[in-house]
């Protein structure tokens, strides 16, 4: 479940800087209380935007589904799992951010329902009715006042296309567009090759890269526009 925290009020921190809130890692959605439908995110991506966010002096709230990872120092985080809960947990935040990077991959369905004790085998073939969960990052992206809203795009064909399609349609400023398809690279792995694009028609690749440089490059090209629309 998502931890409690209280939502600041204000603009800025007590340090000044900008108000960071990041999402991480995969959902998982219960079948039953043993088996769940979830992905391969690792968190790594979501872990490094935070941790080299913290060094720049922002103040960040990391919002995270099940990961394996050790927290980054000076980042305030909470533990998720479902895509339910991680939106319960980001929606007050969002609020009090000055920028949001979502990098969850959350999962478009769960099922409808989940069974209180674990589902013995019992036929050849299951059928599991699922409904869509809500969709996080554009509820949010309707809800801005002055956020600038970050959103990324793992695809494995098409990628510059689906990504801006999805920038577009989701009412983002940025989104960060990676290639999963590529081995080494994306899901489960240190390393990833991106196109950071903006609504205005910016695009920049970067990489092959450590997921920490990628981070680095990503908030230094971003960091400018908090605020505002993404200008070219």
């Amino acid at each position: 479940m998502a931890s409690a925290f209280a939502v600041r009020s204000g603009r800025k921190s007590a340090s000044g800087g900008i108000r960071c809130l990041v999402t991480a890692g995969p959902t998982r959605e219960y079948l039953d209380p043993v088996r769940f439908l979830s992905n391969a995110s690792s968190g790594k991506m979501g872990f490094a935007l935070a941790e080299k966010a913290a060094i720049l002096g922002w103040e960040v709230e990391l919002v995270s589904g099940p990961v394996s990872l050790r927290p980054p120092r000076n980042v305030r985080i909470h533990r998720v799992v479902s895509a339910v809960e991680m939106l319960a947990a980001v929606e007050p935040l969002f609020r009090w951010c000055d920028i949001l990077f979502m990098v969850a991959a959350v999962a478009d369905y769960r099922p409808a329902e989940c069974a209180s004790e674990k589902m013995k085998k019992s036929k050849d073939r299951l059928s599991v009715k699922m409904v869509r969960n809500p969709d996080i990052l554009k509820h949010l992206a309707a809800l801005r006042t002055h956020q600038t809203v970050v959103g990324f795009a793992a695809e494995s064909q098409h990628l510059e296309d689906y990504a801006a399609e999805k920038l577009v349609r989701k009412g983002m400023d940025w989104i960060v567009a990676n290639d999963i398809s590529r081995p080494g690279l994306g899901m489960e792995v240190d390393d990833n090759e991106i196109v950071l694009m903006s609504s205005s028609g910016v695009r920049m690749p970067f990489g092959p890269a450590p997921k920490e440089e990628v981070a680095a490059f990503i908030l230094e090209q971003v960091r400018g526009a908090v605020g505002r629309p993404a200008r070219k």
